[in-house]
């Protein structure tokens, strides 16, 4: 069986008590339907444009939102196609999950399993005869952006021992103690090393990655996608994903920049729900009226409910290069609205919820 060589560094620990923090928020947050499905819809968007795009798809963010949206789009049938296929693969694996928590069994990931998410990932694009196939023949890969060879992976011949190492791994029991998010990146990065197919191999893997997380009690109500992050600098993608070859098969830095990813989009989506559940909270309170709160109204509203109160003398804390004069202004509309209340007439004077 395949196991991982990693060192759990304060960076990792770091980044796993962020995730586990901002998991607990999310969670729990009570969000109306409406903006559950926005957040579900705006994390599957970003998924599936990000997650080709970093594999050289020139559709823009907008041009794959249309395209999930069943609308026509006037580009390179191509890069049309791989929207759709990875638009499916998620659909494929949050369904997978939904009917798994059922049937309280995590053992599903097989070699069938993980051929088929390749199947649906490159429908249309492939050959017939490398759709859900093994590649024969030995391949380089290669950075995208820069075209240079980043790894030679293991001889076809050595595809089927290793996946099967893989699959044991990932459903044996023993392997238990290792946290999800670590697990997950684990999986992410052997099968991109493994790279099993001739195309297609990074959607997949990223794709199984977050299956993992799915079973393992982490989609995190969906509302979070790790591509943008590996994206937007893909150069730090792939060193990362390098650096486990420079490192004799050490997966630490890549665990470190796996986590830390999770962490940073967590906590984005941490930040937003947070504020629409305020905003929730007092369209109750205040009997369904409309509220249209400022950013720093929000700021405020966060700050009370999380340290109980507002003083003065927290003011340049907590809006740097702001005024006084503009803060107590907006203090006094949130008083007017009747959604907070002063106590005490100095400037030590707190301000409370109502």
């Amino acid at each position: 069986m395949y196991i991982p060589k990693f060192t759990i560094t304060n960076k990792i620990l770091k980044n796993i008590g962020i995730i586990e923090a901002c998991r607990e928020v999310i969670d729990k947050a009570p969000l109306l339907p409406y903006y559950e499905k926005q957040f579900r819809d705006d994390a599957l968007i970003r998924t599936v444009h990000y997650g080709t795009h970093i594999e050289g798809n020139e559709l823009n963010l907008s041009q794959a939102e249309n395209v999930i949206m069943g609308k026509d789009v006037v580009a390179r049938q191509r890069d049309i196609q791989e929207v759709i296929n990875y638009r499916k693969v998620m659909r494929y694996i949050e369904d997978m999950e939904e009917s798994e928590r059922v049937k309280e069994s995590k053992k599903i990931i097989d070699e069938g399993l993980i051929k088929h998410l390749h199947s649906l990932t490159v429908k249309k694009i492939l050959s017939a005869d490398a759709i859900g196939n093994y590649r024969k023949k030995q391949v380089v890969v290669k950075n995208s952006y820069t075209g240079k060879v980043s790894f030679k992976p293991p001889l076809s011949v050595a595809i089927p021992p290793q996946i099967k190492d893989l699959i044991a791994f990932i459903n044996s029991t023993s392997e238990q103690d290792i946290h999800p998010v670590l697990k997950s990146g684990v999986v992410h990065y052997e099968l991109v090393r493994i790279h099993p197919f001739l195309d297609g191999n990074g959607r997949v893997a990223r794709a199984l990655s977050t299956l993992i997380l799915f079973l393992e009690g982490y989609d995190i109500r969906k509302f979070f996608s790790l591509e943008e992050y590996f994206d937007k600098e893909a150069v730090r993608y792939y060193d990362a994903l390098q650096s486990v070859g420079k490192n004799d098969g050490d997966l630490t830095k890549w665990l470190e920049y796996f986590t830390q990813g999770l962490a940073i989009e967590l906590s984005k989506i941490k930040d937003r729900v947070e504020k629409i559940s305020i905003d929730a909270n007092l369209r109750e309170k205040l009997g369904g009226k409309p509220i249209m709160l400022t950013d720093r109204q929000l700021k405020i509203m966060e700050y009370i409910q999380k340290i109980g109160y507002l003083q003065n003398k927290a003011f340049g804390g907590l809006f740097p290069m702001v005024s006084e004069d503009t803060i107590l202004n907006e203090l006094k509309a949130l008083m007017k609205a009747g959604i907070i209340r002063k106590q005490g007439k100095t400037k030590a004077a707190k301000y409370i919820m109502k």
